[in-house]
């Protein structure tokens, strides 16, 4: 399982973004003029709402049937360390606690279209047998007119003909864990023996292609592969083939207790100007190339907010809270992020779920998103986007001392601050009915006038680029 910055991987619920066919925002826009509207793209990545003191009208549960238990190691996953909170478990949930889970959640949501997320550990290791009764369960507890769908993030090692029929023939969508190349996915996603991964995450990957199962690709960024945006990109693009990418970026706490505690990071751990110039490295091949092609996440985040749209991702959304994690025993928790002791809201063989997501400290967890949020971020140009980032992420301080500040923060400003000409003119053409696609036209245009001008350069002439130097 990945290390993420989403609120409980796969993060595949549908986005607030997403019309009833639950196309991504950005691929919505492009299709007002046609453009690349002929495939119907992969659903986005997650739910997320505002926390409120009534009863929401929807919400998100991230569900581990497993727990912890994973059949890799891992070495950035913040979730393995898990498995100490529940000493003796033989992890498993129940077949009468996953009926009751199922009947719950679908009682608890005041919309028709109801997605139901699996993570883990690795959620596969409970057996093809377990999914298949969660679909009957859903079947049988569904409500006239509603339509239900399933997410599950993996790390596809498990994946055979069957697994991804069933996914198929089911409309499960798979966010499948891949960090770029061989070389950059296995220096840390290795199995129990050490040994690596990637060759058997990549023949799952061709089952699902070859069975026509959804699928994301999930790629986290750390110390292995920074420096690295393009080539990871350009692999996940034309190696791979996959069309819908989100990038995480590893923020893992040095300490003892797998807890969202402490000030300083492992040396795994992507720092911050290094996730940003990651980001600007893959944007610049995007949108050069790729604007309505290929849709990344945090990219569809940034021109949702251009146009004056809600990001529509917990971790830039103003406040959270209104997604949840549940363990395989029916704890439930805060957030994936604070599976810790603290954080426990209650088990829903005891509370009902409805009552759960409404209590007083969950609904003061979410508000604490906005209300702890530094002056220097409120004074932030590019706060409307942002909004402070994830709350685990947020233990270094401001430049004057005050504490709360993201540890991504220098990352986010560069990379926002950095897309704002061409988010700015996809934005513009969005408000006149026209596809953003065409800032690959624009882009087009400003290469070659900019390498018309190296061309006609002098020697002591200022650099083109507009440097000044």
């Amino acid at each position: 399982m990945q290390n993420d910055d989403v609120t409980g991987d796969p993060r595949i619920a549908p986005t607030d973004f997403e019309n009833e066919n639950r196309r991504p925002f950005l691929h919505n826009l492009l299709c007002l003029t046609s453009v690349s509207s002929v495939v119907q793209p992969k659903r986005a990545i997650l739910l997320t709402m505002q926390a409120t003191t009534q009863q929401p009208t929807a919400f998100h549960l991230m569900t581990k049937p497993r727990g912890a238990i994973c059949n890799l190691d891992c070495k950035y996953c913040y979730f393995l360390s898990k498995e100490a909170l529940y000493p003796g478990s033989k992890f498993r949930m129940s077949d009468n606690l996953l009926e009751e889970y199922i009947r719950q959640y679908i009682e608890a949501q005041q919309v028709n279209d109801i997605n139901f997320a699996w993570q883990g550990g690795e959620p596969t290791l409970m057996g093809l047998d377990f999914f298949k009764q969660a679909v009957r369960y859903q079947q049988k507890h569904r409500r006239p007119g509603m339509r239900i769908t399933n997410a599950l993030q993996t790390n596809a090692v498990t994946l055979d003909d069957d697994w991804c029929e069933f996914f198929a023939a089911n409309d499960f969508l798979l966010g499948v864990s891949l960090d770029g190349p061989a070389d950059a996915h296995d220096y840390y996603r290795v199995d129990k023996g050490g040994n690596p991964t990637f060759h058997k995450v990549m023949t799952g990957i061709r089952l699902l292609q070859k069975h026509n199962a959804e699928y994301n690709i999930l790629t986290t960024v750390h110390a292995a592969n920074e420096g690295q945006g393009t080539r990871v990109y350009k692999f996940l693009r034309d190696e791979v083939g996959t069309k819908f990418m989100q990038f995480i970026p590893i923020v893992e706490r040095d300490n003892d207790t797998g807890y969202q505690e402490g000030d300083q990071v492992t040396d795994r751990s992507i720092t911050a100007a290094g996730y940003g110039q990651f980001l600007i490295d893959m944007y610049e091949e995007w949108v050069r190339h790729d604007v309505g092609k290929v849709f990344v996440q945090i990219f569809d985040i940034a021109l949702a907010a251009w146009t004056g749209a809600p990001p529509g991702l917990c971790i830039f959304d103003e406040t959270c809270g209104l997604a949840l994690a549940m363990e395989h025993n029916g704890d439930v928790f805060s957030c994936d992020h604070y599976v810790e002791p603290d954080y426990k809201l209650g088990n829903i063989m005891d509370v009902p779920l409805s009552e759960i997501v409404v209590m007083d400290e969950q609904v003061a967890f979410g508000q604490a998103k906005h209300d702890t949020l530094p002056q220097y971020c409120l004074d932030c140009e590019v706060k409307f986007v942002c909004n402070g980032g994830c709350p685990k992420n947020r233990f270094i301080e401001t430049p004057d001392g005050e504490p709360g500040l993201n540890y991504l923060c220098a990352g986010y400003r560069a990379f926002f601050n950095h897309v704002r000409p061409t988010m700015n003119f996809m934005a513009g053409e969005l408000a006149q009915r026209h596809p953003p696609a065409n800032v690959m036209l624009e882009m087009a245009r400003y290469d070659a006038e900019l390498e018309r001008a190296f061309a006609a350069a002098g020697r002591n002439d200022p650099c083109p680029c507009g440097s000044g130097l």
